[in-house]
């Protein structure tokens, strides 16, 4: 649907040396897929996206969105945008503002109002419609630019670090939002400093440093196989594999019948504490995560850590490449 042929942007000013903020960026976004864009700050996420959206035009290069120009499209399809610090005028009240927003994607008064209405649900906001915008908090406020850019069906849908503020049950409902949007087969472009929701959120994700483009990642290939975690343990147990089937033990070690470590002989592995054991495992979601780690401490295990270990796309921003 998203098509980046060598597409650059260059910044100049007056007295200034010019800034390639993006630089020969050719890539695909599949109509109905969830394709995220991650860097360090600077990399060209919000340049790039502001080409897509048709805020800007590419100084090298071509952009394209179903086939047609970014301004084009926007005009004649509209896109769903949440940007990177979405506010509102301080004394607007929630609903008035959704309903308002309703209006200039199109909506007649009633259909405005009944757009508004079904965000305010969906986003659970109904508690807080009638307050102004400053008495919100960030989070509240992060969940009402969520809503604003659900209120007309958008085939494109672009969020621009849309987990900003929000608690971890929104982070997960989130999620959900997403999983509605990619089954009813929009297409999502989004952004994000949480690289570990990316790996949930996003089929791929491309990697941009300098401005340029340096890999695209895929991320849903192993969705099926469930998400995969880093769990330490104080010391080996037997039942890892029955609360865990398949777990990986990666720390050097190996379990025996009595469920001993076989590391070095002082006990210590890898910079483990003696007799430690660490595993990577996969699980359905967080509540099957939850459930596991559950009959872990019921059988005796002590947990010492526990974190996402997915596709390794933490390691290949920050480092650069493939880890």
């Amino acid at each position: 649907m998203i098509v980046l042929e060598g597409a650059g942007r260059r910044f100049t000013a007056r007295g200034v040396q010019p800034v390639e903020a993006l630089r020969d960026v050719t890539l695909r976004v599949p109509a109905g897929s969830v394709f995220a864009v991650v860097g360090p700050n600077g990399a060209g996420k919000t340049t790039l996206f502001a080409l897509v959206l048709g805020f800007l035009k590419p100084t090298t290069g071509s952009v394209s969105v179903g086939g047609t120009g970014p301004r084009r499209w926007a005009r004649t399809r509209g896109a769903a945008w949440l940007p990177e610090r979405f506010n509102l005028p301080a004394g607007w009240r929630v609903r008035d503002s959704l309903a308002a927003l309703a209006r200039l994607e199109g909506l007649g008064p009633a259909e405005a109002g009944t757009a508004a209405a079904a965000v305010l649900d969906h986003l659970e906001l109904e508690a807080h419609a009638d307050k102004p915008v400053q008495t919100l908090s960030r989070g509240l406020l992060q969940r009402v630019g969520i809503a604003q850019a659900l209120l007309a069906p958008r085939e494109l849908v672009v969020l621009d670090e849309p987990t900003q503020g929000l608690d971890p049950l929104w982070r997960i409902r989130l999620r959900e939002i997403v999983a509605d949007l990619r089954a009813q087969g929009r297409t999502v472009l989004l952004a994000s400093h949480e690289l570990d929701e990316v790996e949930r959120l996003a089929d791929r994700a491309a990697v941009l440093r300098d401005g340029r483009l340096e890999e695209i990642v895929e991320l849903r290939a192993g969705a099926a196989e469930g998400i995969v975690y880093r769990l330490e343990l104080e010391r080996p147990i037997d039942l890892i594999a029955t609360a865990f089937p398949g777990a990986e033990r990666v720390d050097g070690g190996a379990d025996d019948g009595g469920g001993a470590s076989t590391g070095r002989a002082d006990g210590a592995v890898d910079g483990q504490r003696p007799g430690g054991a660490v595993y990577r495992v996969r699980v359905g979601d967080a509540a099957d995560l939850t459930r596991r780690l559950a009959a872990v401490i019921e059988s005796g295990g002590r947990i010492v850590s526990v974190q996402p270990g997915g596709s390794g796309l933490a390691a290949r921003v920050r480092g650069g490449g493939a880890p």
